[in-house]
């Protein structure tokens, strides 16, 4: 259903469900920023719930409810709450992004008439469990790496609405990087990456690529090589280094699996080689299957950065709920919980 500026008109009501676009269309899927604003992702019931609360005339009723997390995490996600909400007026108070929280530890509280933001519970749960997943996989695989460089390769696994979403939520959590594109500039990074098998495949030739990139990218673009392309990796890496004698700052690793991915071994390998040869200040980069059992043990092989994707990309979201805990003033609960706002002086003024 769209207005006549042909922007989402906000739900209001059960009968607005039929004017909603349905059926096959040739579009993309995802929601747009309009359409999320307007209430079009929300679980059904919370709309027929306005409609009870609206019939009663209990709509403006002043609430006061608590979010709360499934388990421990890093939490992200908390601007695009605040985003989502700036317009209805409520107050919202949060954890700051980044910060650790404990299972069900109360992580945000939001106050004011329930039909301002209740139409929102879906959305504002989803932003804070899928962001603070992604976070806390990103903070597991920091944390092995210790002052190695790790950078979200993970955009490829996930739909490319939510990429940009997830590679912010993964610096968020610690990542010292993001490839994606609008993910890094979300953030006011340059995207980090270097470049695919692909061109070297077209190319034909590593050394000539390692070249051409040198002369391509702009001054200042850290010349970071793939060398397992088509030869070994400890002769490759050699080949370049020597081809571009101190220009080169890095070769990447990211052996297949069917060649049994990177080992311990071969990062020792490899850095072995590269100092004998005299090239000690070039680092070794490594991506594929990457996760922090993984990172650990490279690291202390002798890798500098990861490049890391599915284990951030395919983290679990951490379950997010909402309660109310106060209802017109009077501290309230379903049987299980405890009526009342919850004491904690950790939650920081949002909105």
């Amino acid at each position: 259903m769209q207005s006549e500026n042909n922007k989402p008109v906000y739900l209001q009501s059960l009968a607005d469900i039929e004017k909603l676009p349905g059926g096959p269309q040739e579009k993309l899927y995802s929601a747009d920023r309009a359409e999320i604003l307007a209430g079009w992702t929300t679980d059904v019931y919370f709309l027929k719930t306005r409609e009870i609360l609206r019939h009663l005339q209990l709509d403006r009723t002043p609430v006061v409810a608590e979010v709360f997390a499934g388990r421990p995490g890093v939490l992200a996600g908390v601007s695009e709450v605040k985003a989502l909400l700036a317009h209805t007026g409520a107050e919202v108070w949060a954890l700051p992004e980044g910060e650790e929280f404990a299972a069900r530890e109360v992580i945000m509280r939001i106050s004011g008439p329930y039909d301002d933001f209740g139409l929102y519970e879906t959305a504002l749960l989803g932003m804070l469990a899928s962001s603070s997943g992604w976070a806390t996989a990103a903070r597991q695989c920091k944390q092995a790496a210790g002052n190695a460089r790790v950078i979200c390769f993970g955009a490829r696994h996930v739909h490319p609405a939510v990429a940009p979403v997830m590679e912010r939520a993964a610096v968020i959590g610690g990542a010292d990087g993001a490839s994606c594109i609008l993910g890094a500039r979300h953030l006011g990074l340059e995207p980090a990456g270097t470049v695919p098998h692909a061109v070297f495949l077209v190319v034909g030739d590593t050394v000539e690529v390692a070249r051409a990139y040198h002369a391509v990218m702009p001054a200042g673009t850290p010349l970071v090589v793939l060398v397992d392309t088509f030869k070994d990796e400890a002769e490759e890496a050699l080949r370049v280094a020597s081809a571009l004698p101190g220009l080169l700052q890095a070769i990447r690793l990211d052996t297949p699996g069917e060649r049994g991915g990177v080992t311990p071994g071969l990062v020792r390998e490899v850095r072995a080689r590269l100092d004998q040869a005299g090239f000690g200040s070039v680092q070794i980069l490594v991506s594929g299957g990457l996760t922090p059992e993984r990172i650990a043990a490279l690291r202390e092989a002798g890798a500098a950065a990861f490049g890391v994707g599915s284990y951030i990309s395919g983290a679990p979201a951490i379950d997010m709920t909402m309660d109310l805990k106060v209802v017109n003033g009077k501290p309230v609960a379903k049987r299980g919980r405890i009526p009342g706002i919850t004491p904690t002086d950790r939650l920081v003024r949002l909105i």
